[in-house]
């Protein structure tokens, strides 16, 4: 399994006790499978998110990246491993205003250390895998909710991750857009090998995903797409 969170369990301060957000929550999710995450809000999807990223360290439990151990890691660590294993895509697509389509990917790769002369192919081909290689040179507000977040999407592939996690990508686009990025996660996981979690509230577009886990109150189970309540 390229991802592993197992038996994760993870509190917060909550007044004189402790609030649990996650408990002994185990996932697996293979290389070139996309798995979605549902559920009400504050049922400790973000808080999961979180933990496979390595941005929070949970009570108990490991987290496993292509087979590395990244539970407890220090910060510069977990800094570098991100840099370099796991991709995110944010809900909000957040791109720097002053850069162009192409030197967002660009500026990612030199975060993470690729040669220069690497970077400007490597970003040419993913604007061109999400469908905009028309648009390389345009900045933010040129370009649609939707083509933001193919940048962004585009952003979080630069560095070859071995997981994508993904935080409602379609919460700002309308059904046609939202359907359309959804299809291409699909694509892109699948075709590029990550081990993609989405987190969504887009039940319609489940069929995307190669399994639906539903989570509630801290708890993971597994969910039939069409069995999953509205």
């Amino acid at each position: 399994m390229t991802l592993l969170l197992e038996d994760i369990t993870l509190t917060y301060p909550d007044g004189e006790g402790r609030l649990t957000a996650l408990d002994r929550v185990s996932l697996e999710v293979p290389a070139g499978g996309l798995t979605a995450v549902v559920g009400p809000s504050g049922s400790g999807k973000s808080s999961l998110l979180a933990v496979a990223a390595t941005l929070v360290t949970p009570d108990s439990g490991r987290v496993l990246v292509g087979g590395a151990e990244a539970t407890g890691l220090g910060r510069a660590a977990a800094a570098g491993l991100r840099r370099g294993a796991i991709g995110i895509v944010f809900q909000q697509p957040n791109l720097l205003p002053s850069l162009t389509a192409l030197e967002q990917l660009q500026v990612m790769a030199h975060l993470g250390g690729r040669r220069a002369r690497d970077v400007r192919g490597r970003a040419v081909e993913l604007l061109d895998a999400v469908g905009l290689a028309g648009q390389a040179h345009r900045r933010p507000h040129q370009l649609s909710g939707g083509q933001r977040q193919r940048v962004n999407i585009a952003r979080a592939l630069m560095n070859e991750p071995k997981v994508l996690l993904v935080d409602e990508p379609t919460s700002a686009l309308d059904h046609e857009r939202g359907a359309a990025v959804l299809e291409l996660l699909g694509g892109l996981t699948r075709a590029r090998g990550v081990a993609t979690v989405l987190v969504t509230h887009d039940r319609a577009q489940l069929a995307v995903a190669d399994r639906v886990v539903e989570m509630v109150d801290g708890r993971l189970a597994s969910a039939e797409v069409g069995s999953v309540a509205e």
